[in-house]
Order: structure tokens, then sequence, then C-alpha cells
């Protein structure tokens, strides 16, 4: 009776209704951010502190708590191989080096989404560059090794008990991706962009080799294809009718949105628009986002409506999960580089977006803005079984639930309705 009682507490004093639990069950969210240099910022002895100036012993679980349930880790190929006047350190994950990080994340109970680069640095709109070691295959080989080294890394992670909730087959490959080595004369690289069916049937190629190595290693992960033309939808929209034209087997179109290069957040509202018009049979995920607490962004393009401060990356926060919330078919938000942080280092450089103040290593007010995408706006989240341990649930009755399956609850621990998927 008592613990009747405390339940129709809670719903009286209006933390959750009955109708907004059932509503979530049929719509998980999923929300965190690419963490991808967490462990070197941990070697260098990064202090990461939490809202209320407390030290936090372990960055994963904290985020956990904070109401996060994804991450997202990048890989390139050989990145010791990259050895350009442009090299960056933070270019470094191997598919290797970032197994113990991707073992914490499922530990968590999280999902995780694997970001292949396909190349040996950066890949983006404005580099794609083949990684060394392939410089000099064919077309034809290059299908044959993205599969092999698709397929070998998805092994070597599945044998380390890791499976991937979601992989990237590329990273904002709006315009291709694998042009050719490093130092091609542009006017030489006729795989940069794709003006000609013969870029995009090689783009299809490379792209339906790689798809079978996740198919068959991970054939429960959701393929996500990511592009960064939300500014301009019709690009956008043609790179995924191109996809739907060549019979490309994917789940998930992901987008990149960052308001200091692709404008005001209605750019990114009419890119989603057009998708769920368009593309009626595909979710859509915010794969990287990001905004400053302090300064100005380097490479900035467009004019911000929200001031370099704390207070403006929350607006813009706020403002971006509001959005989101009123679509159902967006299904993922990520934070790009949420865990830089060089507080207690000796680490050089700046970036001017994480969710932590470098300054001091507190999180920032955004953290908990963002965390509250994965709920339905009441309060309600979405929670794997594994993170019900140690919790005590009850069903919608009142009856306390000891070995809780897939359904609504109430969480004594979270204070909030969660559903178990």
């Amino acid at each position: 009776m008592k613990n009747r009682v405390l339940f129709l507490l809670f719903l009286m004093c209006g933390i959750i209704s009955v109708e907004s639990m059932r509503a979530l069950a049929g719509n998980k969210r999923y929300v965190g951010g690419d963490i991808s240099l967490l462990p070197v910022y941990e070697d260098a002895g990064a202090k990461y502190i939490d809202h209320d100036g407390k030290p936090i012993a372990d960055l994963i679980p904290f985020l956990k708590n904070e109401g996060m349930n994804a991450m997202r880790v990048r890989v390139f190929v050989n990145p010791s191989d990259y050895a350009e006047e442009d090299a960056d350190p933070n270019a470094c994950q191997t598919i290797e080096s970032v197994i113990p990080l991707c073992k914490r994340i499922k530990q968590a109970g999280m999902a995780l989404l694997l970001d292949f680069h396909y190349s040996d640095t950066w890949a983006d709109p404005a580099q794609q560059f083949t990684p060394k070691e392939w410089a000099d295959l064919t077309d034809k080989e290059l299908c044959d090794e993205i599969y092999r080294y698709t397929r070998g890394s998805l092994m070597k992670l599945k044998e380390e008990g890791i499976m991937p909730d979601f992989i990237q087959p590329g990273n904002e490959i709006s315009y291709g991706m694998l042009w050719g080595p490093v130092g091609t004369p542009e006017s030489e690289q006729k795989k940069t962009f794709l003006g000609s069916d013969a870029n995009w049937d090689r783009l299809g190629n490379l792209l339906r080799n790689a798809v079978k190595g996740c198919r068959e290693v991970c054939p429960n992960a959701g393929i996500v294809l990511h592009t960064e033309r939300t500014a301009d939808v019709e690009v956008q929209d043609n790179f995924y009718s191109r996809m739907g034209e060549m019979n490309i087997d994917y789940d998930i179109i992901g987008l990149s949105y960052y308001p200091y290069f692709h404008g005001p957040l209605t750019s990114l509202e009419n890119a989603i628009l057009s998708l769920e018009s368009k593309f009626k049979d595909k979710e859509i995920m915010v794969v990287e986002t990001g905004y400053s607490y302090k300064w100005e962004v380097p490479g900035t393009s467009q004019q911000v409506n929200y001031p370099y401060s704390e207070d403006g990356q929350n607006q813009f926060t706020e403002e971006l999960v509001d959005m989101l919330r009123k679509h159902e078919r967006v299904e993922g938000l990520f934070w790009w580089w949420l865990e830089y942080n060089a507080y207690g280092t000796a680490l050089s450089g700046w970036y001017n977006a994480p969710l932590f103040d470098s300054t001091n290593g507190k999180a920032l007010l955004a953290l908990k803005t963002l965390c509250s995408f994965a709920s339905d706006g009441t309060g309600v989240v979405a929670i794997s079984p594994d993170n019900a341990d140690g919790d005590i649930l009850y069903d919608l009755t009142g009856r306390m639930i000891n070995s809780p399956s897939k359904g609504v609850y109430l969480s004594l621990k979270k204070r909030k309705g969660v559903v178990i998927k």
C-alpha cells in the first residue's frame, strides 16, 4: 500500500503522467556526443567537474546519469601515415585504439555509433583523401578493400564483445569519398565532386561494399548515411534521391548542423521538413552539432543569433531541442567533441564549443539541456534493461516490479517515468 501511495503522489505532483509514459513507449530518442578523444584527456589528467562543483571520477557514467544514452566514436585507417603540414593530432583513432573506449560505452548501457572516416585524416566536404595504403588501388580494388576493411574492423570489435548499434560508412560524404591520394592536383581529381553519373556510380559501388561489410557482422545495426548540406536543401535531397535510385541499403539520414556554418535554426528545420516529405521510410539523426560557450569558433561563416557565452550556448541548445522534439522521425542528437577539456592538463590548443569549461573543467548548462532531448518534454526517458539495475521500478498500477521487461514504469531512483525497450 505504501508503494502505491508513493506512486500516486508522484503522479499528483505532476512529475509524470501515465499518458506521457505511454506516448514515449513508441518513440525512443538517442542523445549523446562524439567523445573520441576522452582517453587522451584522461591520460593528460583533465579534471571534469559536475554542475555542483564536485569532481567527476568517470565521465561516461556521469553522462549516463545526466540522461545521455548514446555515444559516437570515430576511426581512421592509418592516421600515422598522414604526414602533411595540416596533420592534426586529434585525428588519431584507429579501430584497435578505440576498443577500450567502445567497451566502456557499451558497459555503461549506452548505444554506440561508430563513424568510419575512410581516410588517414579528417574526412569532410573539403577533403576525402584516400588512405596512403590504398592510394594505388583501382576503383574495383577500392571496393574490395573498403569491404574488407569495414568487415575486418567490425570483426575486431565483435571479438571483444562490442556490437555497434549504429554505423556510419563515411563521414560527411555529400561530395563522395575516397577521392584520391593526398597531393593529387585538383585539376586531375576527377573523383572529387559528383557532377557526373560516373562519380555517382563510383560512390554507390563503394557504399554497397561498405554496407555489405556492416550487414554481415552487425546485421541489427542502423546504417547512417551522413551529409552536411543542411543549408542547401536541393543538394541534400539530391544526394538521398540518388541513394534511392541506386538502391543503397541504409536506415538513417545523418546530418551535421552548426549555426556558425549552416545559418539559423530554420535552415535545419527546412532540411528536416524536406527529408520527412521525400524520404518517408528513413529515420533522421543530427549526428553532429555544437555551439560556442566563449568566443567565435574559427572558420565561422554565418551570422549567429546567440551570444558567445554559457547562456548563449544554452539558449541555442534549448531552441534546438524544442524544435527537434516536434519531428517524430528525428531519433538522434549528438554533440560534437563534447568532452574537450584542457583544465588540469598541459595540453595546448583550444576548442570553443564543448560542454565543459576548459578554464575550470565545470559542466556547462547546455549539457543538461541537451540531455532533455531523450525525454518527451515531461521527464519520460528511454532506458535499456541494464540501466534498470539497482533501481526500484513500479508499473502503471503502482506495483513494484522486480524483473522489468519491455514496458513503461516509474523509476524511484530517477524520480521520473522510464520506458524499457
